[in-house]
This record gives C-alpha cells, sequence and structure tokens, in this order.
C-alpha cells in the first residue's frame, strides 16, 4: 500500500510538471522583438524659385563655376565686360537663370546671386524687388541689422539678414551666408543679394 502511495506521488508530480510547461503563463517572458528602424525622411526638395542665403534652385553658393555653367548655362551676353578682372571677380546671367537674376564668380566659385530690378524672385521670407523696408524689418524683427545706403539718403539703407556666420560688423568669415536687401530713397527694394559674404561689396565686385 505504501508502495502504490509513492508511486501515486510521482505520478501526480509529474503531471503538474507538465501541466506547467503547457500553461502559457507559466512560460519566462521572451524577449521584445526590436522595434522596426523609422525609415528616414525624405530630403527637402529645393524650390527652384526661391532665394535663400545658400543659392536658388539648383545654383548653389559655393559651387565652381564649371558646376554652375552645367545648370544654369554660359552667360548671356559673353561680349559684356562682368567685371574689371573677369578671372577674378566676374557678374553675368546665365542664358538659364530666372529674369534678371544676377550671379557673381570669384576665384572661379559662385559666391553670390543678386536678384535686379526686373526680377520676380523672391526670398524664402516672400520679399523681392519692389517691397518697402519697413515690411522687411516687420518681419525678421532683431534678425535683421540696418547700414546707411553708400549714395542715396535715408529711408535708403541696407538690410542684412545672416543665416549663419553673420554678425553686426563686417563679416569676412568665407563660410558665411546671408541676404542682403538694398532698398532705395523711395522706402523700397532695388536689388536683393544672397550669398557668402561677398554681399556686402557694393560696387560689383568691390
Amino acid at each position: 500500500m505504501i508502495r502504490f502511495a509513492a508511486v501515486s506521488a510521482v505520478a501526480l508530480l509529474t503531471l503538474a510538471a507538465c501541466e506547467r510547461r503547457d500553461d502559457p503563463a507559466a512560460q519566462p517572458p521572451s524577449a521584445a522583438a526590436p522595434a522596426p528602424a523609422e525609415a528616414a525622411p525624405p530630403p527637402t526638395p529645393v524650390d527652384a524659385s526661391t532665394l535663400t542665403a545658400d543659392g536658388l534652385g539648383p545654383a548653389r553658393i559655393g559651387m565652381t563655376r564649371a558646376e554652375l555653367v552645367q545648370v544654369w548655362g554660359e552667360d548671356s551676353q559673353p561680349n559684356a565686360v562682368g567685371g574689371a578682372d573677369p578671372e577674378t571677380c566676374d557678374e553675368f546671367h546665365p542664358v538659364n537663370a530666372p529674369t534678371d537674376v544676377r550671379v557673381m564668380i570669384q576665384n572661379g566659385v559662385l559666391t553670390r546671386i543678386t536678384a535686379a530690378r526686373e526680377a520676380t524672385t523672391k526670398t524664402d521670407r516672400g520679399f523681392g524687388v519692389g517691397d518697402t523696408g519697413m515690411a522687411i524689418k516687420q518681419a525678421y524683427g532683431g534678425a535683421v541689422f540696418a547700414q546707411p545706403h553708400k549714395y542715396q539718403s535715408a529711408p535708403a539703407e541696407d538690410l542684412f539678414v545672416w543665416s549663419h556666420g553673420g554678425s553686426t560688423a563686417y563679416v569676412t568669415d568665407p563660410a558665411a551666408r546671408g541676404i542682403r536687401y538694398e532698398v532705395g530713397s523711395d522706402g523700397k527694394v532695388m536689388m536683393v543679394y544672397a550669398g557668402d559674404p561677398s554681399i556686402q561689396l557694393v560696387e560689383g565686385c568691390s
């Protein structure tokens, strides 16, 4: 009788162990599956019609003249003199650039893009030729730095907005990028310059 009881006890223990193995709640928690990696956001497209401190469409500040020619073509007026020393500094309108948009090439590199008097190109804040200096000041607030115009009386002035690397003093850092709004004596923008410290030049390449 004692032997039967011992065998029965062993059987019961074995059965209980089997039940625990079959019970999902009794199993140790498995390692959580790693979360799927998030896909990288698509690159922000370059707006071909918006002028920024870094360029306009495919024309980017810092590219070589050869790279610029690939995207905007050659000088639309190759016989015109764009600068006193074109090998060092030249300004011209590429054949495929927007209306009345000029480029400055210094030592073979694109340093400045200018939206001149007939240009319809706007900056990334929506300003262009014909807008008022007052509206620009109100929009940019403390980020805008005003300087007196070199040749015209107030309200003519130059309004500088540096996106990086700039200051209120004369900027020499070649990595600096900014926009300059040239405001005429009527209080309206005559030209817009975007690029590196060359936007501070008031007489072409000088």
